[in-house]
């Protein structure tokens, strides 16, 4: 687990300073196609939290907008986020690239994971998870796709092993998930997203190599070959690539000690446990 208050730079158990977008391996078994995800936002909460990737070592903060704290809107029946949510690092998905399949260019962040498994998540661990299926949402005329997984510790995981798994072992959860991710930004005056393949998912094969072509589309970014534009990509730990962004764990602590401090934790607004209800 990446122990540190929200919005701070995130050291590892070693009490190293990482980057969670670009050092901590994609794969946490490559043979098995078992992937790393970092949690963002543990499940029934509703603070936006996500790896800043424009920050120095891109902590984990939550989003502000207009001068506020974001927090996603309870929309009937849904309370918070339904699976603990967060990202796969060491994967880009490249607003310079058109997809083939949804015909729009990525969203500019790590590729997203909603994870189904039984337990509430904490905001920062990092868990090994099985890959079962995908979502193409169009948001905002991006690609902004959604991977269905479950953390391999989870005692049902034997059990799942692909999207089908997911219908068949916890009927509407796909659909909710469809509609979660439909209705979510309404409450904020903004329409309804769209869906590639009309709102189906994909099967976990689909999904796998979506995952790897956002890892190639992140090896040209920390190797330049691809323009990093406001990404910041420093790292300390990156290996196996041309990497100019390396720093030292000297150069790390100058970055981190130039970091404003946190101020204090504002409570959460009594708003943010309001319903809110409109018809489809």
């Amino acid at each position: 687990m990446l122990q540190n208050p929200p919005g701070t730079p995130t050291k590892n158990a070693d009490g190293k300073y990482i980057s969670p977008f670009h050092d901590i391996p994609m794969y946490a078994d490559e043979s098995q196609n078992i992937f790393h995800m970092v949690v963002e936002v543990p499940r029934w909460t509703n603070a936006k939290m996500e790896i800043a990737t424009k920050d120095p070592l891109n902590p984990i903060k939550q989003d502000v907008k207009k001068g506020n704290l974001r927090y996603v809107a309870n929309v009937f029946p849904h309370k918070g986020y339904i699976w603990n949510y967060g990202a796969i690092p060491q994967t880009w998905e490249d607003p310079g690239h058109k997809d083939g399949d949804t015909g729009c260019c990525g969203d500019n962040d790590p590729i997203d994971v909603c994870e189904i498994g039984t337990k509430v998540c904490s905001r920062g661990e990092v868990i090994k998870v099985k890959v079962l299926g995908v979502l193409a949402m169009i948001d905002e005329g991006e690609t902004d796709w959604k991977v269905m997984a479950i953390n391999v510790e989870d005692p049902e995981a034997k059990n799942f092993n692909n999207v089908s798994d997911i219908q068949r072992l916890k009927p509407g959860y796909l659909e909710a998930t469809v509609d979660w991710f439909r209705r979510y930004k309404v409450p904020d005056g903004k329409p309804e997203n769209q869906f590639a393949f009309n709102g189906e998912f994909k099967d976990k094969d689909f999904a796998i190599e979506t995952i790897k072509n956002t890892h190639d589309f992140w090896k040209a970014l920390i190797s330049q070959q691809t323009n990093a534009g406001g990404l910041n990509c420093k790292n300390t730990c990156v290996s196996g690539c041309d990497n100019p962004f390396s720093i030292s764990m000297d150069e790390a602590k100058a970055v981190v000690d130039e970091t404003s401090p946190c101020g204090p934790g504002e409570p959460i607004p009594c708003a943010v446990d309001a319903w809110f209800y409109y018809e489809k």
